[in-house]
């Protein structure tokens, strides 16, 4: 069945290969980006079933009338996408609080803006899938530079798994995608980096050479993560989390290992915090 999917950030990296699959999928796409004249060539492929126009997803007015006029354009809108995000390196002690702040706004409220203005449309018609682009870092966190990005992503997963028990009852499924490094903009052009003070080199200033200076560039293909995305939403039970990536997945599954190792040792000591519970107990050897 052909959907019709709405998509911030669709001017390049993930946001592009993704309008681009939906439509190799036989689906239109509202595809939305602060240039949207980066997509005629797709406009010129694919007629009207692309839909370009321009959102700043920081503004929940804009984002409201964006909605409707996809919604009123195609009669429905199945998938809504919330790709549009970016980051800037410098360490938390040396970040513009204005610069901090501006990046929050695109990555967790531009977020906001666009699923709540959703809401009404998908539960009105029965149903939808909302996805999220998070990172994997948004699961592990720990990613030196990128506070302020990093903060946003934990964000977006927490107001999506509250979103996701909100609306389930709509029909409405919601799922985070959490990607590693991927051949995309976002440490290119788009990505400021910040003085980086010589007591943050060995931390901030590793992470920016990874991120910035390898040769070989991110393992990953947005094209491929894409075709992924477009063929796991048209799942019957898609995953509530869809990580992409090899590091990704190695990432995460020692993080959950390590999270398990951790709540066992302290188990006692946790569970003696109630009234009911013994106590006190040993605690866990030092170094353990």
């Amino acid at each position: 069945m052909q959907q019709t999917w709405f998509i911030t950030g669709s001017s390049r990296g993930f946001g592009r290969s993704l309008v681009r699959a939906a439509l190799e999928a036989g689906d239109r796409v509202a595809a939305t980006a602060r240039a949207p004249g980066q997509l005629d060539d797709l406009v010129a492929e694919y007629g009207d079933r692309v839909l370009p126009f321009a959102l700043d997803v920081t503004d929940a007015a804009a984002a409201r009338a964006a909605i409707a006029e996809a919604n009123a354009r195609f009669g429905r809108l199945d998938v809504i996408v919330n790709n549009a995000g970016y980051s800037n390196v410098s360490p938390i002690e040396t970040t513009d609080e204005g610069d901090f702040r501006t990046q929050f706004e695109t990555n967790f409220w531009g977020v906001y803006n666009v699923s709540k203005a959703a809401i009404p449309v998908l539960r009105g018609q029965g149903g939808g899938t909302i996805v999220q682009f998070s990172s994997v870092g948004g699961r592990v966190g720990g990613s030196p530079g990128i506070a302020s990005y990093q903060a946003a992503k934990f964000a977006v997963d927490g107001f999506s798994r509250v979103l996701a028990v909100e609306t389930a009852p709509f029909g409405v499924r919601v799922i985070v995608v959490e990607p590693s490094g991927f051949k995309t903009d976002w440490a290119g052009s788009s990505m400021t980096v910040g003085d980086i003070p010589e007591p943050y080199e060995s931390t901030v200033g590793a992470m920016h050479a990874r991120m910035r200076t390898n040769p070989a560039g991110p393992a990953g293909d947005p094209d491929r993560a894409a075709e992924i995305i477009v063929q796991t939403v048209k799942r019957a039970n898609p995953p509530t989390h869809l990580l992409l990536g090899v590091n990704a997945a190695e990432m995460a599954l020692d993080y959950s290992r390590r999270q398990l190792d951790e709540a066992g040792a302290w188990e006692r000591v946790s569970r003696s915090a109630d009234f009911a519970e013994p106590y006190p107990v040993d605690f866990p050897a030092d170094g353990a």
